[in-house]
């Protein structure tokens, strides 16, 4: 009997504690093309703790709202909102118990959307010229609208190109794979991704053929307002477009930097490149000997991605090398722009929005006073940044495109460094 009693108590307390643990999320998807709330949508919850497994579906009402069952509110979950067929992403911290999701209508062509930026970074040697090339699209649309077509963002490959790698990544989100596909035009490809409101980045590394020296007539689907050409301080660049065509740019590794502006198809301006050699903190890191950590080498742009067996995954480029997307922002002086870190970039002009309205708002220009609210902007997109990159980091394991130890050494990089933001944040606050 008292067995009995002893098995009865530990049912109900284990009842309980599963009562504890579930919890309801409820949200609203606005449509912010029209400004109204979106009925009939499929709303989907993702479990992000539990290799983004589906743990829950429903529609939202006529009045854009829905309600979900969380079987365990202590777990981070992504809520999932495919409209017109583009799927939009919220995350849901552990104990959140509402979200607001803002979606699009999407169009095959939409007015607003230009090409901001193509950077081609060159490393070659006595065989080879690996290419990684970027490429930064902003939408500007009024009303914002997604661009979404078999052919949203379309490029032209080198001849004879072996792509390795092509990843594309909207705005503070991490990259996902994506492959271009060929459009049936020699050596045009396409990206079947869309444009969402705001900055889409897309990066696609691939090979070519090298004797020593090349030269290259870069060819655009559309008009660029910067095209950069990044190569080692051991080999060399010349202009084949005549004087003025390119500007050079201070950058702090003596990587040979070179910007050419308001590029047009059927103008592009062309160059010629000669020697080899890897970029300068890559070159020091092989020099000693040095292995990077998954969470800094996924995406190295050559025999890194190769030997880890997952072309275009994992969390970027390293960090200790001078990768564009991540370690340049563009300054403007004097009608020449200025490379610093393209990734950087798009948060920059961003951030400067909420500065630029500073002084209507009573700000001043002193530490703690006009700045702390774009300080706060950069930190609180920093940290939706660092959990797309989790949920990306829970896809490729549920997709066992990382081996368990891979998984665990960058989970805990990620960790540490969310850790380190929500303290920044809480300072700053």
């Amino acid at each position: 009997m008292i067995l009995k009693k002893i098995f009865q108590a530990a049912l109900l307390l284990t009842a309980f504690a599963t009562i504890a643990r579930a919890a309801e999320i409820s949200g609203t998807v606005r449509n912010g093309t029209t400004g109204k709330p979106v009925a009939g949508d499929d709303v989907v919850l993702l479990d992000m703790a539990g290799g983004m497994d589906e743990v829950g579906r429903t529609k939202t009402d006529s009045q854009g709202r829905f309600r979900l069952t969380v079987d365990d509110a202590a777990t981070p979950h992504l809520i999932r909102v495919n409209h017109q067929k583009v799927n939009y992403h919220k995350t849901a911290p552990p104990g959140a118990q509402s979200v607001e999701v803002e979606v699009y209508d999407a169009a095959a062509k939409v007015e607003g959307v230009r090409a901001v930026v193509d950077v081609l970074r060159f490393e070659a040697d006595s065989s080879s010229l690996q290419v990684t090339e970027l490429y930064g699209i902003s939408n500007n649309s009024q009303p914002p609208r997604t661009q979404m077509s078999e052919r949203s963002f379309e490029i032209y490959l080198p001849a004879g190109a072996q792509i390795q790698s092509s990843t594309a990544m909207s705005g503070s989100g991490m990259p996902v794979n994506s492959a271009p596909v060929p459009t049936g035009e020699k050596n045009r490809y396409a990206f079947i991704f869309p444009l969402r409101p705001g900055e889409t980045r897309f990066q696609i590394s691939y090979r070519l053929p090298y004797s020593g020296e090349a030269d290259f007539q870069p060819r655009l689907a559309q008009p660029t307002e910067h095209l950069v050409v990044m190569v080692p301080p051991s080999m060399r660049f010349r202009s084949n477009a005549g004087e003025g065509a390119f500007q050079s740019m201070p950058e702090e590794t003596g990587a040979n930097v070179q910007v050419a502006t308001s590029a047009k198809p059927g103008a592009e301006p062309g160059f010629h490149i000669s020697g080899v050699g890897v970029m300068p903190r890559e070159a020091q890191a092989q020099g000693t000997g040095q292995t990077k950590p998954l969470a800094q080498g996924a995406q190295a742009g050559g025999g890194g991605e190769e030997a880890a067996g997952r072309p275009g995954g994992g969390l970027g480029r390293p960090i200790d090398t001078p990768d564009p997307l991540h370690e340049y922002r563009w300054q403007f002086l004097g009608g020449l722009a200025l490379l610093l870190a393209m990734g950087a970039f798009f948060v920059w002009n961003r951030a400067a929005g909420v500065a630029a309205a500073a002084p209507s708002a009573g700000f001043s220009a002193t530490p703690g006073a006009g700045f702390p609210p774009v300080a706060r902007d950069r930190s609180a997109l920093l940290l939706e940044a660092l959990k797309d990159e989790l949920f990306q980091l829970e896809t490729e394991r549920h997709q066992r495109k990382i081996s368990a130890a891979e998984y665990e050494q960058a989970k805990a990089a990620l960790d540490q460094t969310i850790q380190r933001a929500v303290t920044r944040r809480k300072r700053d606050s």
